[in-house]
């Protein structure tokens, strides 16, 4: 208790004015000078706290993210930090996800803000976790190919794998949505709107389900008529899912108890939800 009330204290100092549950933070990580919010729930576990990294698309921003995704109000109700980072205004606020975009060390800007994080949360390391949408969801395969002893889970949406000789140093789970009418980064792979190619969704999970030890029959099931969910029963407390959204487009999905002002979402899929569900149930093991 001593700990969690020290820790309380520290973020409330560096807690920006009006914005009781936020801290915005900077650090040095490669050479440059980088940021991040980082969220603390408002109904503490009394544990310490798992923490998910959420990662903003190509051109976006923390504030974009959260707003977009509802992982704060997710954080509050459940019980763990966020953190939204902030890509590199050098590359056009990109991340350096392998093939795409720009030079950046986004990996080792990634590990120090765990780390920092962890200096003024009481973070639990066994249940660190990264999230992205599209170049964001690209990072996060980044950081399992890369950082599977940092994170012990990715989830990626509306992303891909292009990472160059991924060779993950330990089991990493992964969740992957994708949209079937994705024309950004499609899910059968190819060329998008922007003249873009990328690999498959499915080479990506194929990788994972090899990796982490998987059996490649998966259990399909159908949450609902416009979702179909592949799971991969894996070894050593590992999992993957493949979650398929039926004219989903290049977006992330949200219930409709998130933003107002966003597209209609597909029925009754909550992305941050499925995130978050499959995160708590996949702690590195051990």
């Amino acid at each position: 208790m001593r700990l969690l009330a020290l820790a309380l204290v520290s973020f409330a100092a560096a807690a920006r004015a009006g914005d009781a549950g936020d801290a915005l933070r900077t650090l040095h990580a490669a050479g440059l000078e980088r940021s991040y919010v980082l969220h603390a729930p408002a109904l503490w576990p009394g544990t310490d706290l798992p923490l998910v990294v959420v990662l903003h698309g190509s051109g976006g921003s923390a504030g974009a993210i959260e707003a977009q995704t509802g992982f704060s109000e997710e954080a509050d109700w459940r019980g763990f930090a966020v953190a939204y980072p902030e890509a590199t205004a050098l590359y056009q606020r990109r991340w350096n996800a392998g093939v795409c975009c720009g030079a950046a060390d986004d990996v080792a800007f990634l590990r120090a803000l765990v780390d920092d994080a962890a200096a003024v949360l009481p973070i639990d390391r066994r249940r660190v976790f990264a999230a992205g949408l599209s170049n964001g969801g690209m990072m996060a395969y980044r950081l399992a190919c890369e950082a599977g002893d940092t994170f012990a889970a990715v989830g990626v949406v509306a992303g891909a794998l292009v990472t160059p000789g991924c060779a993950p140093a330990a089991p990493v789970s992964v969740v992957h949505l994708h949209g079937t009418r994705d024309d950004f980064v499609p899910l059968a792979g190819g060329p998008g709107a922007l003249g873009i190619s990328y690999p498959t969704t499915e080479r990506a999970i194929d990788f994972w389900i090899e990796r982490d030890g998987c059996d490649p029959t998966p259990r399909i099931e159908s949450p609902n008529p416009d979702v179909t969910r592949r799971r991969y029963a894996c070894g050593g407390g590992t999992g993957v899912e493949l979650w398929e959204i039926e004219r989903g487009k290049h977006t992330w999905p949200v219930a409709s108890r998130r933003s107002r002002l966003l597209p209609p979402p597909p029925k009754k899929l909550d992305a941050t939800g499925v995130l978050w569900q499959f995160f708590a149930a996949h702690p590195r093991p051990g």
